[in-house]
Formats: structure tokens, C-alpha cells, sequence
């Protein structure tokens, strides 16, 4: 379901959160309200990485350095960039999640080697619920360190929902599950009577 947008504030986007919605913008050009039915969701207690993932992040020293918000910016604008096909993060998106960022809504984990930036994702944290957005990868494995880099936090700070909005292959390797929008509803009610720190 789609519908018209109003001016992205980070009121108005943090309020669309808490009601199982989100923005995205068409290839018209247009930024439209978006909800799913079903939801995707990746269930953080059976969240599963396979065996030669895990191998590859056990590495001594490790192939990647994880940071949270170093460079959140950066984050978005290359999960903007290097989508092959349209990219439904607008610059009006861009500039729309950078306040929250500032506001300690938004966040990225980033993956880098080398002192550069080379795979990451982003996402929204608002009570015990995180709301991941987009991932990019410059190298292999880079978004999936991420990722579990995500999972891991979530966990430690007892996150109960992690939201993806739709499944794909790519998630579903993970354990990404789709649920009806109802039921979706109901553990993002209970999620936000939470009070949780992502940060």
C-alpha cells in the first residue's frame, strides 16, 4: 500500500515508523509512504550465519573493522549510489535520515579495511525495534560483516524486533521470515514499549 507523502521531518518519519510505515521514493520521482503485507522481519533468537561465514569473521586479525556511526553519511549516500538499478533513496531521503541521525535515531554499521569504508548498512532504532533500510558492499562478505555486526548489538542491548520490510535471497540465507502485517503489528507494539539504547 502506498500513499501520498507529506513533508519528511523527523517527526512525521519517526511517527510512520511506529505505525509499520516507511518511505520510499518511485521511479517518478515521487517519495510515497509505503507499508507490507507481508512483513519481513529477521528473527534475532534464530538469526544463522553459515559455517564458512562464520570461519571468515573468526579471522585473526579480523578482515574488517566494524564502527557504528563513524561516518553515517557516507553509509546512506553508498547504499544510494551503488544500487545497479533505481535506488529509492532520494537525496530529500538522504537529507531526511541525516537528521535523525543528528537526532540519535539513525544509524549505520560500517565495515572498512584499510581506513576506507567498504560495505555497511543503515537503519532506525526506535524502542526495542531497529528498522534496517539498505546495505552496500564495495568487497565481499563486507555487507554481511554488517550484518551480523547488527544482529550482535541488537542482541547484547535486547532488541526484540529487527525489521527488513520485505525477504529476499539475500536475507532469507539469514533466517528472514516473512509474517502478516496483523501479526507485525502486534510485536511492534510491544517493541516500542520498550526503552532500549542502540548507541
Amino acid at each position: 500500500m502506498n500513499c501520498a507523502m507529506p513533508l519528511l521531518t523527523p517527526q512525521t518519519l519517526l511517527t510512520a515508523y511506529a505505525q509499520g510505515v516507511f518511505p520510499m521514493t518511485d521511479p517518478d520521482g515521487k517519495t510515497r509512504w509505503y507499508t507490507a503485507d507481508p512483513r519481513g522481519i529477521l528473527p534475532l533468537d534464530s538469526f544463522h550465519i553459515s559455517h564458512t561465514l562464520a570461519q571468515f569473521l573468526r579471522r585473526d586479525p579480523p578482515v574488517f573493522d566494524i564502527r557504528i556511526n563513524c561516518d553515517f553519511q557516507a553509509t546512506i549516500q553508498a547504499c544510494r549510489e551503488l544500487r545497479i538499478d533505481h535506488t529509492w533513496i532520494s537525496p530529500q531521503i538522504v537529507d531526511a535520515y541525516l537528521q535523525l541521525h543528528s537526532l540519535g535515531f539513525a544509524h549505520s554499521v560500517e565495515a572498512w579495511r584499510d581506513e576506507k569504508l567498504v560495505g555497511g548498512l543503515y537503519g532506525v532504532s526506535l524502542g526495542a525495534a531497529f528498522f534496517g533500510e539498505s546495505m552496500f558492499h564495495r568487497v565481499a562478505n563486507a555487507s554481511k560483516a554488517a550484518l551480523v555486526a547488527l544482529v550482535q548489538r541488537l542482541r547484547k542491548r535486547r532488541f526484540e524486533l529487527l525489521d527488513t520490510q520485505a525477504t529476499t535471497r539475500h536475507l532469507r540465507q539469514f533466517g528472514c521470515v516473512d509474517i502478516p502485517a496483523e501479526q507485525y503489528l502486534e510485536r511492534l507494539r510491544a517493541a516500542l514499549d520498550k526503552q532500549r539504547r542502540f548507541d
